[in-house]
């Protein structure tokens, strides 16, 4: 009977270790069913009165329900001032309210309220933000990242993106007539102010900063609505309770052999 024992000992463990492991790797697997794109952005933003309108969507494809979405916009500059640029988040009924916090040359405008839209499978939810740099722009760079959280601020998806910002006079030297050659011209003339875009950043590097607050350490998850998580979890506990159940009932078929009557042992054991 004790080889019984074992084994089952033995199945329970591994159940538990199954569920445990189903349990973890559904939400790891659940997280990229969420994904952002930026879209409506030029090649490169022209400063001046002319403002372009980008747009963040965040999309759901797997089986979960249906969760509502808070916007952060993290914007860093290179080669201008933040207070050169003019960044308004617009909806249908006008624009909507920001929290804006800077430090340096980064700024995170995060929405005060929710997205009106409900992001649930096979829709989307849609923020829109109108763009403008100050005439005064010379030539720089601008990184913007769009992050979806849900209500409890856990990331959800996010997307980045950098373009160029070219001033008036930037856009309008290189048509400048170049002068004829002179006797002169040999000599060594000023090296060229434009610093060359290789040694400017990547847009991944641009962008790394810490989430708007109360979303730190927080995972990215799905939330709302009965899905694949709860039945993982449900499948573990019920996995366990039948294991439980196996070693009450093994120890039950057990409990008589160990309480045997001593008229039933051999003489040689009464003695």
């Amino acid at each position: 009977m004790s080889g019984w024992r074992y084994a089952l000992r033995i199945g329970v463990v591994l159940t538990c270790l199954a569920g445990a492991g189903l349990g973890a790797a559904v939400p790891a697997g659940a997280a990229a069913a969420f994904s952002t794109e930026l879209s409506g952005l030029p090649d490169e933003f022209t400063a001046g009165d002319r403002a372009e309108t980008l747009s963040a969507v965040v999309s759901r494809t797997d089986g979960g329900g249906c969760v509502k979405v808070r916007w952060s916009m993290l914007l860093r500059v290179q080669g201008l001032r933040l207070d050169q640029v003019t960044v308004d988040r617009v909806e249908d009924s006008g624009s909507f309210p920001l929290e804006i916090r800077t430090e340096g040359d980064t700024a995170r405008l995060t929405d005060r309220d929710l997205d009106p839209g409900v992001l649930c499978p096979g829709r989307t939810v849609t923020a829109r933000y109108r763009v403008a740099f100050a005439g005064d722009v010379g030539r720089g760079r601008v990184s913007f990242a769009a992050e979806a959280y849900d209500p409890q601020l856990r990331l959800l998806a996010r997307q980045t993106a950098d373009r160029q910002v070219v001033g008036e006079e930037a856009s309008a030297a290189p048509t400048e007539a170049t002068p004829e050659p002179t006797e002169r011209s040999a000599e060594p003339t000023e090296p060229a102010t434009e610093e060359p875009v290789a040694d400017e950043p990547s847009s991944e590097a641009a962008v790394v900063e810490p989430p708007p607050p109360g979303a730190a350490g927080r995972p990215a998850s799905t939330s709302g609505g009965f899905g694949v998580v709860q039945v993982a979890f449900l499948l573990g506990g019920l996995l366990v309770f039948l294991g439980a159940g196996l070693l009450l009932r093994m120890r039950r078929l057990l409990r008589p052999d160990r309480e045997a009557p001593e008229f039933a042992r051999p003489a040689r054991a009464r003695w």
